[in-house]
């Protein structure tokens, strides 16, 4: 039997990396991408966001050898956490 840890589909690998956001009103903003797997991310961002929300995501890796991560992910929680807000999201397309 896995442990509380491991109990997860898709292990989480730890990012930090700026992330481009753009919502389904057209506005772009950036937010940090805290951890990502292959069903979600976890975006760090500066304004709440509505649970059901999709929102179209660029991840720009840190070198060269790989091109931009683009997703369509909706939000399936937004919590407040310091001066901003974390948001747990589902990936339901990978567009690039």
């Amino acid at each position: 039997m896995k442990d509380y840890s491991e109990k997860r589909d898709f292990h989480r690998m730890q990012v930090n990396s700026e992330i481009k956001i753009t919502d389904t009103s057209g506005e772009t903003f950036t937010g940090i991408c805290r951890d990502l797997s292959a069903a979600g991310m976890q975006l760090y961002v500066d304004r709440a966001v509505a649970v059901g929300e999709e929102l179209h995501t660029i991840l720009h890796p840190s070198g060269d050898q790989f091109p931009p991560l683009e997703t369509v992910c909706e939000v399936v929680r937004c919590e407040p956490e310091g001066d901003g807000f974390l948001l747990g999201t589902t990936i339901s397309e990978v567009t690039r």
